[in-house]
């Protein structure tokens, strides 16, 4: 399968490409809030906003100066400006994180809204929730298990069922996660990826998965689309890290650092013919 990616006008500024509102992190899950920010940027929104706990910004806010921040009271107000809203990551599932996901989801309007981790946990416990329109879900084989109300181990035996069962039961895009990770589109369309190695069996692989989704959806991509160019470019990231590093040894934030490279591998001209270059 042939991919590309957004396209980037010339004439543009950072509205342009993006608004990703994300709204994650927990008071000793600060790492997943970093991560699922910086990646969304990285593959070239032109804002995260990063919305969490007092505790979580400030220790986000001392590893990075490129998210803007902020708090939980303002959530309301951002959530009907942005572009896409992520929500789970680091989260956890206290008895507050799931009123900040049922307010959030019922007032965030039209706009694509990916969800991850106890994002995903919350909603397998929720009824009679209103869902986005625009979609996606990324849940690995235990988080699909919650979402279907069935074991791993029938989750495992026919992973394209089952993601097929996510897409029908939430009409969504789903990202079934693994070794071989299956797309599956609201209306079934299969993508299985074949990128990928086991340098991404590691924590907070998961979140960098999640931003680089919402930074391709902020650049104004489909959700399907968006998720599939997502998930081959992480796998991507994750064997271009090993071959420096190895598949022991590489960190989740060595799978940001490698977006550039990945992107140079479907887009190798980083500028237009005959346009000069800095």
């Amino acid at each position: 399968m042939d991919f590309k990616m957004p396209e980037r006008d010339e004439n543009s500024h950072k509205g342009t490409f993006g608004k990703v509102l994300n709204v994650a992190g927990s008071d000793y899950m600060s790492g997943a809030a970093l991560l699922s920010s910086l990646s969304a940027l990285k593959i070239g929104c032109g804002y995260s906003f990063l919305c969490s706990t007092e505790r979580v910004i400030s220790a986000v806010g001392a590893q990075t100066q490129n998210i803007v921040f902020a708090p939980l009271k303002d959530l309301a107000k951002l959530v009907r400006s942005c572009d896409v809203l992520s929500i789970g990551c680091g989260m956890s599932t206290s008895d507050e994180a799931k009123e900040i996901f049922k307010t959030t989801l019922a007032n965030v309007g039209d706009v694509p809204v990916v969800v991850d981790a106890d994002g995903l946990n919350i909603l397998s416990q929720l009824e009679g929730i209103k869902l986005p329109k625009q979609l996606v879900l990324t849940p690995h084989p235990k988080e699909a298990s919650r979402l279907l109300n069935i074991s791993v181990e029938e989750v495992l035996a026919d992973m394209e069922k089952s993601a097929r069962a996510i897409s029908h039961k939430f009409s969504c895009v789903t990202v079934l996660k693994s070794h071989r990770t299956i797309v599956c589109s609201n209306d079934g369309k299969i993508y299985k990826n074949t990128t990928g190695c086991s340098a991404l069996a590691k924590a907070g692989s998961g979140d960098v998965l999640c931003g680089m989704i919402a930074g391709l959806l902020a650049q104004k991509m489909t959700p399907f689309d968006a998720a599939k160019l997502g998930v081959y470019l992480h796998g991507l990231c994750g064997e271009i890290a090993a071959k420096t590093l190895t598949e022991y040894c590489v960190l989740s934030m060595d799978l940001i650092n490698a977006i550039p490279d990945a992107v140079k591998l479907i887009s190798p001209l980083p500028f237009e013919e005959g346009r000069k270059s800095i």
